[in-house]
């Protein structure tokens, strides 16, 4: 049986998710690593999928699209045995589900809007949309906190999708806005994350191109590429 193929760039948040996926449940890749600024590749990639977002899983001739479903889809297809990101219990199954999206809605999407201003040249700048962006995961980071009282995970006993979610949306949005004192619930679970070795591998993964990442400025020095 073939790999599923995956068309990727490791500096991508959404697909680190997958990656990190992908990694929890055991699965080998065949990971083809994009670079859109080619145009040949990146017409062939359009080809695959006009939306031209990554990541894209190609299976078996089937191309699979967005993060979540891509997830659902390596766990109901290749996952070791025993492997689970989504719970069996339909009820358990929905509270991961719900963490997934509030962590994509809520800080994934304000996070990238912080980094669409950076790349917007002078004079083209969205403070008031900048402002907002930073309002919402300031307002995101409290909820989460909040959830976290007496768990180790966000939405069960066990590492889930919604953890796969929050490891690169957290990861990225704490270089737009650092944690706050009163946070401790959250702080904590970001180490547990990083500790986490699917999480883990997928930072180091990216780790060689943090320095074409437009909010480097934020990462703390633990993060940046080791010099040789």
């Amino acid at each position: 049986m073939s790999q599923p193929i995956l068309h990727y760039h490791p500096l991508s948040s959404y697909c680190q998710k997958v990656l990190i996926a992908a990694n929890a449940l055991g699965v080998t890749l065949d990971k083809r690593l994009l670079n859109l600024g080619d145009a040949a590749e990146r017409a062939a990639f359009l080809a695959l999928w006009p939306v031209g977002k990554m990541p894209v899983l190609v299976d078996a001739g089937r191309t699979v699209v967005e993060s979540t479903i891509l997830i659902e889809h390596l766990q109901l297809h290749h996952a070791a045995p025993g492997r689970r990101l989504i719970p069996e219990d339909a009820g358990s199954a929905l509270d991961v589900r719900l963490w997934d999206r509030l962590l994509d809605q809520y800080v994934m999407t304000p996070m990238q809007k912080c980094t669409d201003d950076l790349l917007r040249p002078e004079g083209q700048k969205d403070p008031l949309g900048l402002s907002r962006a930073k309002d919402a995961l300031a307002l995101a980071y409290g909820l989460i906190d909040e959830r976290l009282q007496g768990r180790e995970w966000l939405a069960g006993p066990s590492f889930s999708l919604a953890d796969c979610a929050a490891a690169p949306a957290l990861f990225y949005a704490f270089t737009y806005v650092p944690l706050a004192p009163q946070h401790a619930q959250l702080a904590a679970y970001f180490e547990r994350l990083l500790a986490q070795p699917a999480v883990a591998a997928a930072i180091d993964e990216a780790r060689p191109f943090f320095r074409y990442y437009p909010g480097r400025a934020g990462l703390a020095a633990r993060f940046l590429p080791t010099e040789s």
